[in-house]
């Protein structure tokens, strides 16, 4: 949905990265990529985040490249301290409840967390990136025919389950109808939807 125009970040929020996808997400890109920005791993370490997956990355780039904040991305005013300290220009979030069976035993808080969760970020970056007036974005209600330069990035990240169960053959596809069959999988899916229509309503490079 994002503008393909070439987009280099300098401050990266990644949420979720003590988890195992995020950790490797990070160690690839300060060690395989040449970027030379700064990344803030934002990561509330519940069951799925070990602060020991970064270690190394800490001892080697932290507080020059590294910054890990424990937190949590319901937390509208840290969040807001973040993105002004360290002038966030991208985020990846890859922060989510997402434990099928969890979710069935107990779907509140997989509701509170993938979507309230990421409504609060998504709505804390845009207080920063299209309601600051110093900002180069302003509301775009059109992207698809204005199509500015993008300064900002919003990467959210999915999971298959949204598309339901595939069976023994076939695949998934983007333009697959949503067909979500757990709590998991349905807040995910009203995550998508929440991005979605923050980059339809505003503009908003998701």
């Amino acid at each position: 949905m994002s503008n393909t125009e070439s987009f280099e970040p300098k401050s990266i929020l990644i949420t979720g990265g003590s988890g195992f996808i995020g950790s490797n997400f990070i160690r690839f890109l300060l060690e395989k990529t040449g970027y030379d920005g700064i990344i803030v791993n934002y990561d509330l370490l519940t069951y799925a985040g070990n602060p020991e997956n970064l270690k190394d990355i800490d001892s080697k780039y932290g507080n020059e490249q590294y910054f890990f904040i424990k937190g949590d991305i319901c937390d509208r005013e840290k969040l807001d301290e973040i993105f002004g300290k360290y002038n966030i220009d991208t985020v990846i979030h890859f922060a989510a409840e997402s434990h099928v069976d969890r979710s069935i035993l107990g779907p509140e808080e997989f509701i509170r967390t993938n979507i309230t969760g990421t409504f609060t970020l998504l709505n804390t970056a845009k207080k920063h990136w299209l309601d600051n007036p110093q900002s180069p974005i302003t509301h775009n209600p059109k992207p698809k025919t204005q199509n500015p330069k993008p300064v900002h990035r919003f990467h959210h990240i999915s999971t298959d389950e949204v598309y339901g169960t595939l069976g023994d053959t076939g695949y998934f596809y983007e333009t697959t109808p949503y067909d979500p069959r757990s709590p998991y999988s349905a807040s995910k899916a009203s995550s998508d939807h929440l991005a979605r229509a923050y980059y339809h309503t505003y503009g908003f490079s998701v």
